[in-house]
Order: structure tokens, then C-alpha cells, then sequence
């Protein structure tokens, strides 16, 4: 009589009893969109970079489709800010700190563009996840793509920009000197700044969407506290009566730190005595800083991203 016959029990499976976690070990299986070691997602983000590129372009490109004006309205939009600041802070409440037109005008135009870097590189961060879910959820690859992608955007944005930029210095004389070659380099601090404050916004905005809704306001009043349409130390000091301290700290802000480089580089009038003490230590410590931080902080939560 076979064993069958005499009802014998099924012989054991080697994998009878081990748990899931134990059955993905031995096989050699991972959790779909799990999140890499930081070398590796670093690795995968340069394999990455004609993506990174080639989005940027796309979204730089798709902007303003359907405006009449089209790309136009990438030096327009900061030109028209700047002229209403112009009439606010340069004519009506007399924010010059002293400056002549010829002086103020240019002063005014670069930081409204070195600011609106930052400002739009932030904005754009906050929204790279939310407002890319299809995106997310349908590929799989390193999301940090997508912040990054997106300061890019605004950095391809400003290099147009510096051709008006470039055009206002020489039409107010402010001609070419050796200096002009460290705008690079500022740039690129900039950019990693940038980047990295993009990515920190960018997981807070995955997690709550109404962080768009409140981003304006903090822009805002950072936009103010960095000297954009008026020279800081004669709105502190001069007319605050802040002590001096004060004004340093405020200066320091990396906002104003690259608006003050960028100034310093351009314009011949506007000297050291402008900006904080050890500036371009500053502007490679907040870069090194912040772009380092928003990196790490933007990776430990990769795999969270598009879930739910």
C-alpha cells in the first residue's frame, strides 16, 4: 500500500515558516522605490543629468507658451518689479541711502534679479513633488531630479536676464572690468544655495501642500530683510538708528550675502565697506551648508515621495 493510500502528510518546504522579511533576504529581493545608500543615490543622479537638463529646458521653454510675448516675459516680469520699487522706495520714500539715479538704478535692477533666483528657485522647489505626482508615481527614478531640475530652470532663466542686466550697468557706466569674471563663480555658489534650499522645501511641500500657500509671505519678508530695493545699512543703521551689530547680522543673510557679491562685482562705486566682514566666506559657507543639508534631508525621505 503507497504512502498516499495510508494518508502520509506532504513533505516540508524549505521555506515554510520564514517571514517575509526573511524570504526577500534569502532571495535577494528589495521594496520597490526603496531608498538607496547616499553613494549610490548620488551615482544615480549623475546618470541622471541629461534628464536633469533636458527638463529644465522643457519647463524653462513651456513657461510662458501661451503668453503673446512668450519668453519675453522672463526679463519683463523682473524689469516691471523693479520699476515699481523704483517709484516706491527710490522716488516716494527716498530708499536710495544717498545714491545718485545713475547709481541707485543699477544697484536696483541687479538685486531684483539676483533675488528673484532664490525667490523663484524656492517657489518651484515647494512644488516639485506635489505638482509632479503623475511623475512620480509612473517612473522610477532619484526625485532630488526634479528640485534640481527645477533651480536649474531659474539659473537658465537669470543668464537671460543678465543680458538686460548687462545692458542697464553699461548704459549707466558701468563698464567691463576684471571683476565681471567672478559672476561665475558667484553663480555657482548661488545655484548650490539655491538647490539646496529647493530640496528642504521640496520634502516640506510634499508633506503639506498648503506650504505653497504660505511660502508667498516668508519670501516677502525676506525679501525686504535683504537689501533688494535699498541699501541695508542706510535703512538699519541711518534711518533705525539699529546698532551696527545688528546690521552685520541681518547682512549675513544669504540672500543679501549673494545680492552684495554681485553688486560688488559689477558696479565699481559699490565697495567692500557695503557688505559684512569675509563675504566670500559666507557666500561659500551658506552654499556648502545649505546644499549639503538640503541634499541629505531631501534624500531620507525618497522613498516616501508620491506614496498615499
Amino acid at each position: 500500500m503507497s504512502d498516499t493510500a495510508v494518508g502520509a502528510p506532504p513533505k516540508r518546504h524549505p521555506d515554510d515558516g520564514l517571514s517575509p522579511a526573511e524570504l526577500a533576504a534569502k532571495y535577494g529581493l528589495s521594496v520597490s522605490g526603496a531608498r538607496p545608500g547616499l553613494p549610490e543615490y548620488v551615482r544615480q543622479l549623475w546618470a541622471r543629468r541629461h534628464f536633469i537638463l533636458t527638463f529644465s529646458r522643457a519647463k524653462l521653454t513651456a513657461q510662458y507658451s501661451r503668453a503673446k510675448l512668450g519668453q519675453l516675459w522672463q526679463v519683463l516680469t523682473p524689469l516691471l518689479n523693479a520699476a515699481v520699487f523704483f517709484f516706491i522706495f527710490g522716488i516716494l520714500l527716498g530708499g536710495r541711502g544717498g545714491m545718485e539715479m545713475g547709481e541707485y538704478i543699477p544697484f536696483l535692477v541687479t538685486g531684483v534679479f539676483v533675488w528673484t533666483f532664490t525667490q523663484q528657485s524656492v517657489m518651484s522647489g515647494v512644488r516639485s513633488i506635489s505638482g509632479n505626482l503623475g511623475l512620480v508615481r509612473a517612473l522610477h527614478f532619484p526625485r532630488a531630479s526634479l528640485p534640481i531640475s527645477f533651480s536649474l530652470q531659474q539659473l537658465q532663466q537669470l543668464l537671460y536676464s543678465m543680458i538686460v542686466m548687462a545692458a542697464f550697468l553699461l548704459g549707466f557706466g558701468f563698464y567691463p572690468r576684471w571683476t565681471w569674471f567672478l559672476v561665475p563663480v558667484i553663480l555657482t555658489l548661488q545655484y548650490v544655495f539655491n538647490a539646496g534650499l529647493a530640496m528642504v522645501f521640496a520634502r516640506l511641500g510634499s508633506d503639506s501642500p498648503d506650504l505653497a500657500q504660505v511660502m508667498p509671505f516668508i519670501l516677502r519678508t525676506w525679501m525686504y530683510a535683504s537689501g533688494v530695493m535699498f541699501p541695508l545699512h542706510h535703512m538699519l543703521v541711518d534711518r533705525a538708528d539699529a546698532p551696527q551689530w545688528a546690521a552685520d547680522l541681518i547682512a549675513m543673510n544669504p540672500a543679501a550675502v549673494y545680492m552684495d557679491l554681485m553688486r560688488y562685482v559689477l558696479m565699481g562705486d559699490y565697495t567692500t565697506n557695503n557688505m559684512p566682514p569675509n563675504v566670500w566666506l559666507l557666500a561659500l559657507g551658506w552654499a556648502a551648508v545649505i546644499g549639503v543639508f538640503g541634499f541629505v534631508f531631501f534624500w531620507k525621505a525618497e522613498e516616501r515621495y508620491g506614496r498615499g
